[in-house]
């Protein structure tokens, strides 16, 4: 049977065809504010539900997240965050999508390439960094950025930075909120590949079509049994995504979204 779902209902993702046999979905973050593309309720909703029917798509054999404008991802809007803070049944809402986001990207059985430029933060970085191939322009700017706002690293950071660049560097760059270009991102392993900036997406292509043109059960196999590390980390996770949200009830994420609204450095 064959299953396409509906892409048409995505308004913040723009959905294409591409490659062998049109067998590589292009999924590009838009730029709503015409600078870079940010996670509001219906775009991060719609990051988590993408990788379902990537999934269930059985035309699909692989998919390409990329970001349109200035860079790959600019974070979560700062209204989102704000309703987080003050609206219980909104936090509650945005935990079990933020959860779902990690755990559909891992469970899709298609592979998933990231092609990351400018700044890559919030949810797009998510998706970026658990892609099972992520490449990042050398000047890209990966960014953690929730101790600045003043919650805890949650979403991906516990279930995936120590496993691609180690402890160390992972309690370094996520309890300081230090940027990380892409070419020393490359460099610890944070993703697989670091490109000029002019050849970003053409790798990216390649590489999918690489993967569409491949043995698809011998491809989603691996892809599965490696994510087995992944999910054995699930506990962790859980965790960190629970401090975090806890974290949307209090006080320091106020100070955080005013710092940010205001362009200053927060006074937690």
């Amino acid at each position: 049977m064959n299953r396409t779902p509906d892409y048409a209902r995505y308004k913040t993702l723009s959905i294409t065809r591409r490659g062998p046999d049109d067998t590589v979905l292009d999924i590009q973050m838009r730029a709503l504010n015409g600078k870079l593309p940010t996670a509001g309720h219906d775009g991060h909703w719609e990051l988590c539900e993408i990788w379902r029917d990537v999934s269930n798509d059985d035309s699909v054999r692989c998919a390409v997240l990329r970001g349109e404008g200035l860079g790959f991802s600019g974070g979560g809007d700062l209204e989102l965050v704000q309703d987080m803070a003050t609206d219980f049944e909104v936090r509650t809402r945005v935990w079990k999508e933020a959860r779902d986001l990690v755990y559909n990207v891992i469970n899709c059985d298609k592979p998933i390439i990231s092609a990351m430029h400018g700044p890559a933060v919030g949810a797009g970085l998510v998706a970026g960094l658990l892609a099972d191939i992520s490449i990042a322009a050398k000047t890209a700017k990966i960014v953690d950025g929730h101790t600045r706002l003043g919650v805890a690293a949650g979403d991906h950071a516990a279930i995936i930075w120590p496993l691609l660049c180690g402890m160390a560097k992972a309690k370094y760059y996520l309890m300081l909120c230090e940027p990380v270009s892409g070419a020393e991102a490359e460099r610890i392993g944070l993703v697989s590949l670091a490109v000029d900036d002019d050849q970003l997406l053409a790798k990216a292509y390649e590489v999918a079509d690489r993967l569409a043109s491949g043995s698809q059960t011998a491809i989603r196999w691996t892809k599965y049994s490696l994510n087995n590390w992944l999910r054995q980390a699930g506990p962790s996770f859980d965790t960190s995504l629970a401090l975090e949200f806890m974290g949307f009830g209090g006080p320091d994420v106020r100070e955080g979204v005013a710092s940010l609204r205001e362009r200053r450095p927060p006074k937690f």
